[in-house]
């Protein structure tokens, strides 16, 4: 299992695109369901950082959401829509209650 956190800021500007561009993952994540991923993407009270947190949970380590067109349009821009770059940080836990159980899924 790996999980993994990103944080970046978008431009003002694109705060609204990056969303729909991130809910367009969803949209297709929830007609694919893909299995051996948990992910979740916030956006933080600035309103033009976001924070995508997963958990790749896949026998041989393999993302899913590699496969995931909606998000290959997503990455394909995000410089264009960033002030800050994304950061990716493998997580490492300690302990968590309930975070990614499936709480939340459909």
């Amino acid at each position: 299992m790996r999980r993994v956190m990103v944080r970046y800021t978008v431009r003002p500007d694109q705060a609204e695109a990056n969303e729909t561009l991130v809910r367009e993952v969803y949209d297709e994540l929830d007609r694919t369901r893909p299995e051996g991923l948990r992910y979740a993407t916030f956006r933080l009270d600035d309103g033009v950082s976001f924070v995508h947190v997963a958990s790749v949970e896949t026998q041989d380590g393999h993302n899913p959401l590699s496969a995931v067109q909606a998000f290959q349009r997503f990455t394909e821009t995000i410089g264009e829509r960033s002030d800050e770059r994304p950061v990716t940080v493998v997580l490492h836990e300690i302990g968590s209650y309930r975070f990614l159980d499936g709480v939340g899924a459909a």
